[in-house]
């Protein structure tokens, strides 16, 4: 079991940013992580969690670095009953607000990888995004992690942005690797509704040749591709468990929950869910709809779509591909080797 922890606070909006995070709530900290323990202690009657039945923990947003490690502790204190040894536990965190008494309070409460939001090291370009930070910050919040105990350093890269060059993302590539980093995450911009970049299309200049040479850059310098947007010499595990579709408990306003063959969706507002932490939406998934889901996530990452769950006519679509070398089997297991390709492969072998 998975455990996803949702900080909706923000010290700015980006550009391109979709998430549910606010800039204007901040006084409402403390209301809301009291909330979260409530709707955790609530997830993890309804899961069923018992000891060593927690594998990973992700603290995402919005920044959780904008909340202080004490506001934390209570947590923390609930789910440690329930931990295996050695849990992967994770924390997105902004390089301006990741102050070293951040870190190093985050990892005595038992945070051992850390996911920076970098975006680039180009000045000019964080200014587009909206970053609150500067280059310079982000390679100080890399080293004082590092210099603080974190073995698990993670940093994101965007690219298809307007005015990008190979200079630039090679820059920001190169910069990335002089850094004591494991893990990064390279996206591509993407124009989403309600976004201030909703109305400026332009914005997005992704050019699949481009793709393919970001994506070779990374390798180059020695980390392995093992999903779409995700190369490391450490691998999360937490990312591992979505695709490998176990359930995961989503706490928080705007988080999603999974359990079996149903789907939870806490209250996406605020003060909505301070006020009521327990209004959790269920949605129950099909059959097919999650067999199709499965061939999706196995296509787009290195865990694979297991034969058995393919029906005929996908079985005999999946060998001509194997036949073609766009798919790989091993083990009954069919692996996609160019994860580029994941979204065309599964519209073929399901249509």
């Amino acid at each position: 079991m998975l455990v996803y922890i949702h900080i909706p606070f923000c010290d700015s909006k980006c550009s391109y940013c979709a998430f549910n995070s606010y800039v204007d709530k901040f006084h409402l900290k403390e209301k809301y992580m009291s909330a979260l323990k409530k709707q955790l202690t609530l997830e993890l009657q309804r899961f069923q969690a018992k000891e060593n039945s927690i594998e990973t923990i992700f603290i995402g947003g919005g920044t959780p670095s904008t909340v202080s490690p004490k506001l934390y502790k209570d947590i923390f204190d609930a789910l440690k009953p329930y931990l295996i040894k050695n849990a992967e536990i994770t924390s997105e965190a902004n390089p301006n607000s990741a102050t070293k008494e951040w870190l190093s309070g985050m990892k005595a409460l038992g945070v051992n990888r850390i996911s920076f939001g970098t975006q680039s090291f180009n000045k000019e370009k964080l200014k587009l995004l909206n970053r609150a930070h500067t280059p310079q910050m982000s390679i100080d919040a890399v080293m004082n992690a590092s210099k603080i105990g974190f073995k698990n350093i993670s940093l994101d890269l965007i690219y298809a942005t307007l005015g990008d060059t190979k200079e630039l993302l090679k820059n920001d590539i190169q910069t990335a690797f002089s850094l004591p980093i494991n893990h990064i995450s390279a996206y591509a911009l993407t124009i989403e509704e309600g976004t201030a970049f909703e109305n400026r299309p332009q914005m997005s200049k992704e050019q699949l040749s481009l793709t393919k040479w970001i994506f070779q850059e990374i390798q180059k310098h020695g980390f392995s591709q093992y999903e779409i947007s995700n190369f490391g010499s450490y691998e999360s595990q937490h990312n591992l468990g979505y695709w490998q579709y176990k359930d995961y408990i989503g706490a928080g306003a705007g988080a999603v929950g999974k359990y079996g063959n149903s789907r939870f969706y806490p209250q996406s507002d605020i003060e909505a869910y301070i006020k009521d932490p327990y209004l959790i939406k269920e949605e129950n998934l099909h059959v097919e709809d999650q067999r199709l889901e499965k061939i999706f996530l196995g296509l787009r990452s290195c865990i694979g779509i297991n034969k058995e769950i393919l029906n005929s006519e996908e079985t005999k679509r999946a060998s001509l591909l194997v036949h073609e070398k766009k798919l790989e089997e091993k083990n009954s297991i069919l692996y996609n080797p160019n994860y580029l390709l994941a979204d065309e492969i599964a519209l073929f072998l399901s249509s």
